[in-house]
């Protein structure tokens, strides 16, 4: 395909690929923000912190069939096409969440409420498992070579928005109704919201076009195996990505979807107040987002990142320090605005940073593997580490720690990252953007 045969202007694929990533983190705020609540109803204790524990370890679960869900659609993508897979992962998100959404309580059914809880959230992800990787694969071979990271980075930015949505709907939910009548029905109405956006996103993704990236591999390319590609020839780089995530999904889900609990539990704010400061995060997120993908293919991914990753290890301490010195609303709302910077600095250069070292014949793959691994590990269970840290050791500071860990890994991998880009060790460079190459 010639130049001039490339979309000049691909926002309709850019939306087809970022609503059904609005919809995942849209329902795992959701889950997260009324981890309280689903506690109570799903996972009675007479203990509340078990109650909690139960809660956030359930939201945990989902992550364990993610590789599965990267596996499966992720090979799905690199043998039948990123839209086939796309059309997929949303149609399975959109189940998963009308079984949280209409689920009968503990109350009513016993044992299988709870059941039917943790099978919903391993549905939402094994869906999810392969959106990343078929999206962010479908964003970057539409776009530009020169622009991938600021058309890649609006995975990251539609994060914001589902941010701003879920924290504004939890918001409102507080402040609309009584804490009787939010237990009882009103959480209801946030999982319901998000039903509102699959068929959307499911109807925009059935009526786009393939990758010209993808359409030009060849059958016997298609029909290779992906996965034994990556865990052979690729399987370096995909290791080196998942280090690179760790810190960045770290300071993700701990700084802005365990906030409101924790500002609930450890800091006394009312749970309206934290729900505007998740607000305040999001819109940091998004605007933001997209800025530093834009510096991404000016100044190069690695150097971007690697900067982005030691002010994640900095200021994750003196964030925490300052919440529990002035445990005010005031303070919660610049706290969380710094928060969305970071998050933006840290998480807006990785998808296309990822995209760019692995081929077109295992992009999908390798993508979903290596960012999956690592939010498994490093993302899924923050809440429920965060919450037993807390717990075990009588420390509020305590979640920073994990973060500040993870930052050293991250910052390593990026290292290791760049020195493999100057040895030539990555094949699939011949099919990115050079600016990653920049350290």
């Amino acid at each position: 395909m010639t130049h001039n045969a490339k979309p000049h202007n691909p926002w309709r694929e850019i939306c087809a690929a970022s609503i059904g990533n609005a919809l995942e983190f849209y329902d795992l705020l959701i889950y997260g923000y009324f981890a309280i609540v689903i506690g109570q109803l799903f996972f009675p204790s007479h203990d509340p912190t078990t109650s909690l524990l139960l809660s956030v370890g359930t939201f945990g679960i989902s992550f364990v069939t993610r590789p599965l869900g990267s596996i499966v659609l992720g090979s799905y993508a690199d043998r039948a096409g990123r839209k086939a897979s796309l059309t997929v992962s949303i149609a399975l998100m959109m189940l998963g969440t009308a079984m949280i959404a209409f689920a009968p309580t503990y109350a009513q059914i016993g044992i299988f409420s709870p059941l039917l809880i943790i099978v919903a959230r391993m549905l939402q992800g094994f869906s999810t498992g392969g959106e990343f990787g078929a999206a962010t694969a479908f964003m970057v071979e539409h776009a530009d070579a020169k622009r991938r990271g600021f058309f890649a980075s609006w995975q990251m930015s539609t994060q914001g928005l589902a941010t701003v949505l879920a924290a504004g709907v939890s918001a409102l939910l507080s402040l609309l109704l009584t804490a009787d009548q939010l237990s009882a029905w009103g959480w209801r109405i946030a999982f319901a919201v998000g039903l509102l956006i699959g068929p959307v996103g499911l109807y925009i993704r059935r009526n786009i076009d393939e990758t010209a990236d993808f359409n030009k591999l060849g059958q016997k390319q298609r029909e290779t195996s992906p996965l034994r590609e990556v865990f052979g020839r690729d399987r370096a780089n995909m290791l080196l990505g998942a280090g690179v995530v760790a810190a960045a999904t770290a300071f993700n889900y701990v700084h802005k979807l365990y906030m409101p609990t924790y500002a609930v539990k450890q800091l006394h704010i009312p749970a309206t107040s934290s729900f505007i400061g998740a607000v305040v995060t999001g819109v940091m997120l998004m605007i933001a987002a997209p800025v530093v993908g834009h510096l991404s293919d000016r100044f190069g991914r690695i150097r971007v990142m690697l900067w982005a990753l030691i002010l994640v290890g900095v200021t994750t301490y003196p964030l925490f320090v300052l919440l529990n010195k002035y445990p005010t609303f005031q303070t919660l709302l610049m706290v969380q605005a710094l928060v969305g910077l970071l998050i933006a600095v840290s998480l807006a250069p990785l998808p296309a940073l990822l995209a760019d070292i692995f081929p077109t014949s295992t992009r999908g793959t390798g993508l979903a593997l290596s960012y999956n691994f690592s939010v498994t590990l490093f993302g899924g269970f923050a809440p429920l580490i965060v919450t037993w840290l807390i717990d075990a050791t009588h420390n509020k500071l305590a979640p920073s720690f994990y973060v500040m860990a993870t930052a050293v890994l991250s910052v390593t991998a990026v290292i290791s990252l760049g020195r493999r880009v100057r040895a030539g060790k990555i094949a699939g460079m011949t099919h990115g953007s050079p600016r990653v190459s920049k350290v």
